[in-house]
């Protein structure tokens, strides 16, 4: 079995050009998402899940790794992308949205990351954005905010074992021919995966007219 790459959300942008960017680099890819699509992508596996069903996830990500060992990458692509003003979005609304913006991450990171630790090496890569806060999307600058949160305790957690825990933060809509062109957001994370460990960057920001670490 030959290590490769797992997309968790693996939708038409972001999803779709890093499992291809990282299948251009050889690597047998694993897509999960909740309709269980390859994405036009030959060979691909898939797995169906919704990252917010705990079991279904886990379930998922073993299943892969039944195909694939213990992937050398995993991308949690996974977000509920919606306006809501403060007050505007119930609780259950907010807590639905911080189980697919920040649990889901964490589950899949405490399932699949010690398994690299003992490894010795691997890299987990989590899809952020709203580098600020905007009042208009309370829900996701909350969630993208955790998602931060969560990269420095994996990091803290896994990074001494060789673990490369990572975001890749999007500042604006991503859509083909634009400055957020999915397949140059894509490089980002392949750049991630293969850093040499002297230096690894937590945080690579896509802000369109230019990117920063």
């Amino acid at each position: 079995m030959m290590p490769g790459a797992v997309i968790i959300g693996a939708g038409p942008g972001i999803g779709r050009s890093v499992a291809h960017r990282f299948a251009r680099e050889g690597l047998p890819v694993a897509l999960i998402s909740r309709g269980g699509t390859t994405l036009d992508l030959d060979g691909a596996l898939a797995y169906e899940a919704d990252v917010a069903d705990e079991e279904r996830l886990r379930a998922a990500l073993d299943a892969a790794s039944a195909e694939l060992g213990t992937p050398d990458v995993v991308v949690y692509n996974a977000a509920i992308i919606r306006p809501d003003a403060p007050g505007e979005a119930s609780a259950r609304v907010q807590l639905d949205a911080w189980a697919v913006n920040v649990v889901g991450a964490l589950v899949a990171a405490a399932h699949v990351a010690p398994a690299m630790a003992r490894r010795g090496s691997g890299s987990f890569l989590i899809t952020g954005g709203m580098p600020e806060p905007k009042a208009g999307y309370v829900s996701l600058s909350l969630g993208k905010a955790g998602v931060r949160t969560l990269v420095e305790l994996l990091d803290q957690e896994y990074g001494q074992s060789g673990v490369h825990v990572a975001s890749v933060t999007v500042a604006g809509p991503v859509a083909p021919g634009t400055d957020f062109d999915p397949d140059d957001i894509a490089e980002h994370y392949w750049r991630l995966h293969t850093q040499p460990r002297d230096r690894w960057e937590r945080e690579v920001l896509h802000a369109g007219g230019g990117v920063r670490a």
